[in-house]
């Protein structure tokens, strides 16, 4: 069993930055794959970026390529989505997850999430 706690999260103006944190619980997630996800108000949940559990593999969102990167630091069990040069489009609950069984763009891939961070993009 893992557990994902979201941090991070926050209200910001547009063209400001933002970082995020997925703390996660066990020994085993530091060997899982991990995702952020977000979910807008109405909005059906969708991919942002994943990470293989070396953290050389990377994926992202055509949305956020550019603007955001996705890392982890497995001493800590702990991923982060580093968010630049942000838009009001971004404004999202955002959630990480992790599973082992490989990186998916798809949500039923993802075995464990965590509860979400909200982030706020307004003037």
């Amino acid at each position: 069993q893992v557990q994902l706690v979201e941090s991070g999260g926050g209200s910001v103006q547009p063209g400001d930055s933002l970082s995020l944190s997925c703390a996660g619980s066990g020994r085993t997630f530091r060997s899982y794959f991990m995702g952020w996800f977000r979910q807008a108000a109405g909005k059906e949940r969708e991919f942002v970026a994943t990470i293989d559990w070396s953290g050389g593999l990377v994926n992202y969102a055509d949305s956020v390529k550019g603007r955001f990167t996705i890392s982890r630091d497995n001493t800590k069990n702990t991923g982060y989505l580093q968010m630049n040069s942000l838009k009001p489009e971004d404004t999202a609950v955002y959630y990480c997850a992790t599973d082992p069984r490989g990186p998916s763009q798809e949500l039923g891939s993802w075995r464990y999430w965590g509860q979400g961070t909200q982030v706020t993009v307004s003037s």
